[in-house]
C-alpha cells in the first residue's frame, strides 16, 4: 500500500483529534493484515470509492470510546450507547473526509459512503490493509485502511 494513503489518514486523525479533542496522535507501528482487525469497543467502517477503492475500518476499544465522547458531549458517559457509536460514527466521518481532501493532494478524486457500525468479526476486506495504530493522552484505537488505486 502506498506510503501517502497511509500519511492521508495519519494526519487527518492528527488534525480532527487536535481541533475537535485538543489531544496528540501518534502513530505507534503501522502492520500489514491480511484480515481486518476488530474491537469488542466500537467498529465504524467507511467506504470509499473514485480514484481508490476500498474502506477503513475504525476500531475503538470502549475506555477510548467512552473518553472521546465525554470530551466531545462535555458530561459523563459510563457505557457504549447509541449516542457513543453515533458520536464515534461523526468523528469517523470528519477523518475520512480530511483524508479523502489530504489524497486529493495526490491527485487522487475519491468519494466516501455513509458510515456504518459493525460488529467484531463481522468486517472483511477484498484487498491488502495495512493497521494504523494510534496513542492519545485517552487511550489507543486503530484503523485498518485498505484502499487500492483503480487508475
Amino acid at each position: 500500500m502506498k506510503e501517502q494513503f497511509v500519511d492521508s489518514f495519519l494526519r487527518a486523525v492528527q488534525d480532527v483529534f487536535a481541533l475537535m479533542l485538543d489531544l496528540q496522535a501518534e502513530k505507534a507501528n503501522e502492520e500489514k493484515v491480511e484480515k481486518i482487525v476488530t474491537t469488542d469497543g466500537a467498529n465504524v467502517t467507511i467506504g470509499i470509492s473514485g480514484d481508490l477503492s476500498g474502506s477503513v475500518l475504525f476500531t475503538f476499544p470502549e475506555k477510548t470510546a467512552l473518553a472521546m465522547v465525554k470530551i466531545m458531549a462535555g458530561m459523563e458517559i459510563d457505557k457504549m450507547d447509541s449516542f457513543v457509536v453515533s458520536a464515534l460514527s461523526e468523528v469517523a466521518n470528519i477523518i475520512s473526509g480530511n483524508a479523502v481532501t489530504n489524497l486529493n493532494g495526490y491527485n487522487f478524486s475519491c468519494d466516501l459512503a455513509p458510515p456504518q457500525v459493525v460488529d467484531a468479526e463481522d468486517v472483511s476486506a477484498d484487498r491488502e490493509a495495512v493497521r494504523l495504530p494510534v496513542k492519545t493522552g485517552i487511550g489507543k484505537f486503530s484503523l485498518n485502511i485498505a484502499l487500492g488505486a483503480d487508475k
